[in-house]
């Protein structure tokens, strides 16, 4: 068995990362491609690699000479790199492709070792590797019959959204046998550069043989195993992050702050949304309304202010929708003078906003993280505003109606503002669940400025949506002249528009994740290794009893079972190394982090 790997391409799309090199050579993590490549085939058995080679193909010879370790490795050379593509790659190295069997990689591919060892394993003499296909993948896929053959590869420019059911992304990883490629592949290579010429891809070809029943050509399909297509500089970052391992591997994912949708593997229980929300209708809807709600411009600033208004029963004098609550923090943190108090640990947003040179801290002294309204207004004697996010994050604690009201009133007296953060308080349950967004409550006190993420409790972050209300007409107008008059787009304006249609659906989601969070409490309880402080939110504050800490025990769940947790190492209030937060998402989510919690509750005794 043998090795051919295509490296002849410019790499055009990585930019400056090949600027002096070639794909094979960039970097993931600190090792070149071509090194991770060249490790698997010699430690899978192969002893000879064919490496196709053009732009800065001599740093590549440079770089690994005639060998790597016992490997023998032989170049062919492709002058003609800028004006051809892989095919005449491939077909330039036909001599050496019919010499023995052959594993045939792409060089900007980074994947598992244990692809290969499969591979090299299987009984199937001829065959392509092939992933389920996922949203992230593009390029050439395949159909499959119930025997695994391949009956069509199907190009990107033929590629059906409608059919994804059935696709089957290449790898860019083949084995083909010494016959195959002498008496099938080859002869079908050359025909095919002679009629259609030398500036198309090698797939081709094998779209042609598929179409022939007397070959044997077969899909050997992953599983669990990990890849990825390096294309450009995305992709270098997204396989960054995939191939990474121990707490390096978490670092990426932390830094990312979002966009797990790349990784359809992960199951985040760091950030938290609802996951009954919105239904299958809704997006139907959506759906149903993409393409005009993607070509057209959303609405002005009041025309959102009235969808929001409507979609809270609220004045849309009183109220302004934001680009995410994130913005809406900025300016109001901004527009108020003075110092403000802030309830520790908190949601970093806000700290960070205000300067943590205008802030005073407020830390409960108990291992629940628990306060009072009386220990609220005490603390607040010296400050002109107090952040108050209800039920509260990380710790889920929540202040009833009465002690919101009892603090606005002391507030009130002394000019202070209350910021009431209400972004979890549709998780608090059928019997305690309120909102602070109400005319009467808010004409009332014009001290009270309410900030709610719509993200978070109605499951549609990627839409970036958040309100602040308030009936302080001073406060409004100036939050409302540094808003942009197109701050969201139409997608989010759609939302606020149809949300009353779904809104009886909402509040039975809202009550479901309620529900399964107290479950997921009583389950959570039987981890030994676990105190759970109790939540009113969709999340648990959790501090860890074993000789785990919380970067060790985010890592590991990371690194072996795709689950990623918050770590709260290093956040203010929070003393050691020892606490985490765990998101709550559905039953079957919730189920497989408590199976894998377990395992570790097992090793961790042993």
């Amino acid at each position: 068995m043998q090795g051919l790997i295509l490296a002849a391409g410019m790499g055009n799309r990585l930019g400056e990362y090949t600027n002096d090199n070639t794909k094979c050579m960039v970097e993931v993590n600190g090792n070149r491609l071509i090194d991770l490549a060249l490790e698997k085939l010699y430690n899978c058995g192969v002893r000879k690699t064919i490496m196709v080679i053009g732009y800065k193909g001599e740093n590549v010879k440079k770089y690994l000479g005639s060998n790597y370790k016992e490997m023998e490795i032989e170049y062919v050379e492709n002058d003609v790199y800028n004006k051809t593509n892989n095919i005449y790659s491939l077909w330039l190295a036909k001599d050496k492709l019919i010499e023995d069997d052959t594993i045939l990689i792409e060089s900007d591919l980074i994947f598992d070792e244990k692809i290969l060892r499969d591979l090299i394993e299987s009984n199937d003499k001829n065959s392509a590797v092939v992933s389920k296909f996922e949203r992230w993948m593009d390029g050439t896929v395949t159909v499959l019959n119930k025997k695994r053959e391949i009956v069509s590869f199907i190009p990107g420019v033929n590629f059906d959204w409608a059919a994804t059911k059935e696709y089957y992304k290449t790898v860019n990883i083949y084995k083909f046998s010494k016959e195959f490629s002498e008496n099938t592949y080859v002869p079908f290579l050359e025909a095919y550069i002679k009629t259609l010429g030398n500036n198309e891809y090698y797939e081709q070809v094998l779209r042609v043989i598929s179409q022939l029943t007397e070959v044997d050509f077969k899909a050997h399909i992953l599983t669990e195993e990990k890849w990825y297509e390096i294309d450009d500089a995305q992709d270098l970052d997204i396989a960054g992050a995939i191939f990474a391992k121990g707490e390096e591997k978490l670092e990426k994912f932390q830094k990312r702050y979002g966009g797990y949708w790349r990784f359809p593997r992960v199951k985040d229980f760091c950030y938290l949304v609802n996951p009954y929300f919105p239904n299958k209708e809704m997006l139907d809807e959506f759906k149903y309304n993409f393409d005009t709600l993607l070509s057209e411009y959303p609405s002005g600033q009041g025309v959102q202010n009235l969808l929001a208004g409507k979609m809270f029963a609220c004045n849309p004098k009183n109220i302004i929708v934001g680009n995410g609550a994130a913005e809406l923090i900025k300016i109001i943190t901004n527009e108020i003078e003075g110092k403000f108090g802030v309830i520790f640990p908190t949601f970093n947003e806000y700290p960070e906003r205000i300067g943590y040179d205008r802030v005073e801290q407020f830390i409960p002294k108990n291992n629940e993280f628990k306060y009072s309204s009386d220990e609220l207004i005490e603390f607040s004697k010296t400050i002109k505003a107090l952040i108050l996010i209800n039920p509260d994050n990380p710790s889920g604690h929540f202040l009833r109606k009465e002690d919101i009201i009892k603090i606005l009133d002391s507030f009130e007296e002394t000019g202070q503002y209350l910021i009431l953060d209400e972004s979890f308080v549709d998780f608090a349950g059928k019997e305690e669940m309120y909102s602070a967004i109400d005319n009467e409550l808010m004409n009332r006190y014009k001290n009270l400025i309410v900030i709610k993420s719509i993200s978070k409790s109605y499951g549609v972050p990627g839409s970036r949506l958040g309100i602040l209300a308030t009936a302080n007409k001073n406060i409004m107008d100036k939050v409302k002249k540094e808003v942009s008059i197109w701050n969201i787009n139409s997608f989010g304006e759609y939302f606020l528009q149809i949300f009353g249609k779904y809104s009886k659906v909402y509040l039975k989601a809202c009550h479901q994740i309620a529900n399964e969070r107290d479950r997921f409490y009583g389950e959570l309880q039987n981890i030994s290794f676990l105190n759970v402080v109790p939540s009113k939110a969709n999340y648990f504050l959790c501090e860890l009893t074993n000789d785990f800490t919380a970067t060790q025990l985010a890592t590991k769940l990371l690194n072996d079972d795709d689950l990623y947790i918050k770590d709260l190492t290093g956040k203010i209030g929070i003393e050691g190394e020892k606490y985490i937060r765990l998101a709550v998402r559905d039953k079957s989510d919730n189920d497989y982090l408590l199976e894998k919690l377990k395992g570790v509750e097992f090793k961790s005794e042993r």
